[in-house]
């Protein structure tokens, strides 16, 4: 994906996902299903070691945010989700 490309990915609501950057200045744009509501997001620790995912990081580390830092584990995150064993629909 790239600005030239204007390629994008389709993340369904519900989905876990996360961003990294391998070029310095990136920036990401993302649109979402309705308007800003801090009461409902939530998250998972970008590095929980029950996820296993093996990030292509510099040296220097990830860099997040304050909020992002302080997320629970897979194990310890309240999904607000329900889910009935069918694939989610889209809106």
């Amino acid at each position: 994906m790239s600005r030239e490309n204007g390629n994008q990915l389709l993340v369904p609501v519900g989905f876990g996902h996360a961003f990294v950057t391998l070029e310095p200045d990136s920036e990401v744009a993302y649109k979402v299903s309705d308007v800003y509501a801090p009461e409902c997001e939530g998250g998972i620790i970008w590095n929980d070691p029950e996820i296993g995912i093996d990030w292509p990081l510099p040296v220097t580390g990830a860099v997040l945010s304050d909020k992002d830092r302080a997320l629970p584990g897979l194990a310890e995150f309240d999904s607000p989700f329900a889910y009935d064993g069918q694939p989610l629909t889209s809106l």
